[in-house]
């Protein structure tokens, strides 16, 4: 695989063009509607294994964004993840044939629906936040020049691939449809994120780490250079040697003699350097942009709420993990079956979600009643959590 150099020539990051549909607003004109007052519903307090509150917005997610907007969460939310509809022109049902949520828009409307939400949750953000957009192949690539416009393509960071659910024995003329995609952007350059790993298995771990030492441990070799040339004492002489043309070394010299003095250099018999990386040292593999092992739990004979598109709550809790820690705050503006409301409970995030559905709304809500019921609950300490219900006024 070739890898490309940086050239050094910096270019003007940005948009150089824009999609252009009916009834595309201006920003401004976004973001100056007023905003509807909140009314609150119930509070559900407890104890719980951390300290965690959450809160639901009962209603339209652009007037409950607005409201908290208003209520100064302007640059306060820490990550967001939101599964919105997927302009199926469909309706979904609950498990009991209760209608969810109808997903009837289509084109520009679609297109402006997602784009008015997208620049409320932008401005809701810290400028260290980050978010994850999911979709289908249907609109997919359509938002994600959406999302280029408002958050800039420089802070686009993966396209994540998923597989979604087993193959398929289609019967039309394509292929099984077993994927869909998750876009990772950030609101600026200084966005935070936690490396996940997965566990090596043996073949793999044996595979990768394919040497042994004297003490029967096994490790790789991996080169000390890196692309590109420098000018700073990663650019020197070493041992007597230039690192090769074009390159530079990834230590400078005094810390290529400390590896070395540690035995963590690999000489080979013409005298080339390279750095012994050890299993035993390995975190794990660290995880690609491609996603095979999260499955909606509606495809892996698990207990769901009933709540159609339901996602895999180990998928939410890894994409939280990779931009959150413990304390921070999650929004999730399409909250559908509570998922990432669990997943924030779960992790210790602190949680806002929005939606209109009335299911959504109990099926948070038995979330919520399943955590205070819980037969360990009173053998954790007596940190505090609660829970917060809204409703936006008509």
């Amino acid at each position: 695989m070739a890898t490309g150099v940086p050239s050094g020539k910096s270019k003007k990051q940005g948009m150089d063009f824009q999609i252009s549909y009916v009834g595309k607003k201006s920003e401004e004109e976004i973001l100056n509607q007023p905003a509807k007052q909140l009314n609150r519903i119930n509070l559900i307090e407890g104890n719980h294994e951390f300290e965690t509150s959450g809160r639901m917005i009962y209603g339209d997610n652009l007037d409950g964004m607005r409201s908290l907007l208003n209520e100064g969460f302007a640059g306060k939310i820490d990550a967001v993840y939101i599964d919105p509809p997927y302009a199926t022109q469909s309706d979904f049902f609950t498990s009991d044939q209760k209608l969810a949520y109808e997903d009837r828009m289509t084109g520009a409307e679609f297109i402006e629906f997602m784009r008015e939400r997208l620049i409320l949750i932008r401005e809701l953000m810290k400028p260290t936040g980050s978010i994850f957009v999911h979709m289908d192949e249907k609109m997919a690539f359509t938002i994600k020049i959406i999302m280029d416009e408002i958050f800039g393509q420089q802070n686009f960071h993966n396209w994540i691939t998923r597989k979604k659910s087993n193959p398929k024995n289609t019967v039309t003329k394509k292929f099984g449809d077993i994927s869909d995609y998750i876009m990772f952007y950030s609101k600026s350059s200084k966005y935070k994120f936690n490396k996940q790993y997965t566990a090596w298995s043996e073949d793999a771990a044996f595979k990768e780490y394919s040497y042994k030492d004297d003490d029967d441990e096994r490790y790789k070799k991996v080169p000390i250079y890196a692309p590109g040339v420098r000018n700073g004492k990663t650019g020197e002489p070493w041992r007597g040697m230039m690192p090769p043309k074009g390159k530079h070394w990834q230590y400078t010299p005094e810390k290529l003699d400390e590896l070395d003095a540690a035995g963590l250099i690999y000489w080979s018999s013409n005298g080339n350097p390279r750095k012994k990386v050890y299993l035993k040292d390995s975190k794990g593999m660290a995880m690609q942009d491609i996603f095979m092992d999260y499955k909606d739990a509606h495809n892996q004979n698990i207990e769901v709420t009933g709540y159609p598109t339901e996602k895999n709550i180990d998928l939410i809790e890894l994409l939280l993990k990779s931009i959150t820690d413990q304390g921070d705050l999650v929004l999730d503006a399409f909250s559908g079956s509570g998922t990432t409301a669990q997943a924030a409970m779960n992790l210790g995030r602190n949680w806002i979600v929005l939606d209109s559905s009335n299911e959504a709304l109990k099926a948070l809500r038995g979330r919520v009643e399943y955590e205070q019921k819980r037969e360990n609950v009173d053998l954790f300490s007596v940190n505090h959590f609660s829970v917060s219900f809204e409703k936006v006024a008509k």
